[in-house]
């Protein structure tokens, strides 16, 4: 199980340690002060990188090579110049929002999803970027729209295991694209999803699905899961069609999820009421648990805050090791819980963060 944990939050990158049994913060954050939007720590050959959104002096990328104690600047991605009437949002970096590493077989690939919707590659361990102007470029593209910020964003980007040219991402608002062909094409697999804001005629649309959050199985990667804005949606058939969650628990609002990696059936969430409140159902936090596919539910609270707890958590904001047992969640009122036993019971590591972007597991 992983002992580290890397806490992205809007005043710096904390990390958490377990040693001797417990838990423990480290005492120095990096870039304290500094908003931390994504945190990615590659397994492929250690490196650890941190994308900051500095506001008014821009996006900031990070990279360290001996575990964060000291820390390199990057070349953050950017937009060629938008063409004169170009339709769709202004063709500038607001915000790195994930990144993810390439495949096993491709040392140095990362990829970085922003707002305004780009995607973007590095070959060379993030010294450059590339736009993939075969996804920015398609029709569809200048009808997605923000969900939560003013400008849509690629938030989720799942490399396939068995296939490292194949690459599904999801957008909010924008649905789900995948491409094969390491990003050369694109066919949006937004297939059976349902977005109750749209008119009528427009709910089965799968370009304007608000999907907050996708993860895939590590073991069986066909298995996709999805939370939507009002559902919860499953795919078995790598996502060329996807099956909606008939009762999850508590609600079909959150942004978190995430899978078990060796068993496609079980997948957690932090689920809350959706659009103008925006916090746990009931005031409490609670995290719920499917382990038979979506057919039934746990609700776990053990080591949880009580009622009243307002704790609202970021699509980022959960996050499960590579053994499926260890479970970390962070809130947006600067609150941290790890669980050891898969959700059963968990540990409050601090009441007392900066508000919690996301939080990631060492690789």
């Amino acid at each position: 199980m992983s002992d580290r944990l890397f806490v992205a939050t809007r005043k710096g990158l904390f990390t958490v340690q377990r040693r001797n049994g417990r838990w423990q913060q480290a005492p120095e954050p990096a870039f304290l002060g500094d908003p931390v939007t994504a945190v990615l720590p590659d397994a492929r050959d250690g490196t650890l990188y941190a994308a900051l959104n500095l506001g008014h002096f821009g996006v900031k990328m990070r990279r360290s090579k001996d575990g964060g104690k000291t820390w390199d600047e990057q070349a953050a991605p950017t937009y060629p110049p938008q063409p004169e009437g170009a339709p769709g949002a202004p063709w500038k970096l607001v915000q790195v929002w994930t990144l993810e590493t390439g495949g096993a077989d491709e040392p140095g690939v990362l990829w970085a999803g922003t707002i305004p919707g780009g995607l973007f590659r590095s070959q060379d361990r993030g010294a450059t970027w590339s736009l993939q102007r075969s996804l920015w470029d398609r029709p569809e593209r200048p009808e997605w729209s923000g969900g939560g910020y003013d400008a849509a964003g690629i938030h989720s980007i799942c490399i396939d295991p068995r296939d490292s040219r194949s690459i599904t991402v999801a957008v909010s608002t924008g649905g789900v694209w995948q491409s094969r062909d390491r990003g050369e094409t694109w066919a949006c697999r937004a297939t059976g999803m349902r977005a109750a804001y749209m008119p009528p005629d427009r709910q089965n649309d799968p370009n304007v699905q608000d999907v907050h959050r996708m993860v895939a199985c590590r073991s069986n990667p066909d298995v996709l899961w999805a939370q939507h804005h009002n559902a919860v949606f499953r795919s078995t058939d790598y996502a060329s069609s996807w099956q909606e969650v008939e009762k999850p628990a508590l609600s079909c609002f959150g942004f978190g999820v995430v899978v078990d990696p060796d068993d496609a059936n079980i997948a957690w969430f932090v689920p809350a009421i959706k659009d103008e409140q925006r916090v746990p159902v009931g005031g409490q936090l609670a995290v719920t648990r499917t382990r038979d596919g979506g057919r039934t539910f746990d609700v776990l609270r053990e080591g949880l805050p009580a009622a009243p707890a307002y704790d609202l958590v970021y699509r980022h904001g959960l996050d499960i090791d590579a053994t499926g047992e260890r479970l970390a969640i962070g809130s947006t009122t600067g609150g941290l819980w790890i669980s050891d036993n898969r959700g059963d019971s968990w540990q409050c590591i601090s009441a007392h963060l900066p508000p919690v972007y996301a939080v990631r597991f060492d690789a």
